[in-house]
This record gives structure tokens, sequence and C-alpha cells, in this order.
């Protein structure tokens, strides 16, 4: 498998990298917004070997100097799709993989710990708005939700470090 450093993937001419079998691991923004955040979710689709990341709603796209720069060129291998509507993403993964689990990273009072849920592929996970969080239409089309405890006097974490997280805990917990 080639492996490449951040200069390369930067200098890359944007063929996709081929030669390692995809994760059935697939990644969906629900208006994320912050085009920093937006380029380290490709930049961990990468890390973990995702199929596909699936941006939603008002979440900005490549090309975007911003979303380049923060992913260091992997929204050049990995393979992604713009929708306006993250319950039709959601649908549309059913369809094609009728036994994934979709899970919405996500604070609530049916959440369950993180590093408690039996982790099963094929594997949808849900993020949302920085501010506001995965819209409720959203929530409901989820199979759970998924939290990571705060121990602080912060609320949250950012929402590519939950994903990360979460995505680390599912690869290695994952049947």
């Amino acid at each position: 498998m080639l492996k490449m450093n951040a200069k390369q993937l930067r200098q890359s001419s944007g063929d996709r990298v081929q030669g390692t079998e995809k994760n059935e691991i697939y990644i969906i923004l629900d208006n994320v917004l912050d085009t920093y955040n937006i380029g380290a979710v490709f930049r961990l689709a990468d890390a973990v070997n995702v199929k596909k990341v699936f941006l939603c709603g008002g979440t900005e796209t490549p090309p975007n100097p911003r979303i380049k720069k923060a992913s260091i060129n992997t929204t050049e291998i990995i393979d992604w799709e713009y929708a306006d509507d993250a319950v039709r993403v959601i649908k549309k993964v059913r369809e094609k993989l009728p036994d994934v689990q979709v899970l919405a990273i996500e604070q609530s009072g049916k959440s369950v710990p993180y590093n408690k849920y039996d982790y099963k592929l094929p594997l949808a996970l849900v993020v949302g708005n920085e501010s506001y969080g995965i819209l409720p239409e959203t929530l409901k089309e989820c199979d759970a939700v998924i939290e990571l405890p705060m121990f602080g006097v912060n609320i949250s974490l950012n929402v590519m470090v939950s994903l990360a997280v979460v995505l680390y805990q599912a690869i290695g917990g994952a049947k």
C-alpha cells in the first residue's frame, strides 16, 4: 500500500489511491459549517479508510482552499458526495445496506456512552452543526445516539474530535 506524507499528499495529482479495501463505514456531516472541521474529517476518513463521506445541507464542499489545507489534499482520495438533506442520505445508505447501523454522535437523554455501544459494520456515523448539533429530523432516522462524557465545565467537544474518538472505538470493537 502506498503511504504518503503531508507534503506528498498536498502535491498529489488527485488520482485516487488504490490498494486497500475500504472499511464499510460512512460519515454523514449534517450542516457542519467550519471548513477546517470539514477538511479534518476528510483527513480522518482517510486515516480509518472509510467508504464514503456525505456532505449535507449547509456543509461546504471541495474545492475550497480552507478544506483543502485542513485535509492536506485527502479530498482527492476520499470518495465523497454532496446531498441537500441528511435524511435522504440515510435512506439511500439503508437501501444499499439494509443491515447498516446509523449512529448519531450527539448529546441526548437517549444517548449511550461511546465506549459501551456494540458497534457492527456496516456503520454510518452522523455528526452535526458545531453550535446546534444534528437536526431533529435527522436524529429520528438514527438507530442510536452515541455520546462522549464531559467531565469539565465545557459541555461539548469539537465535532471532528468526537467523530475521531467514536471511529477508533468502532473500528476496534466492530464485528
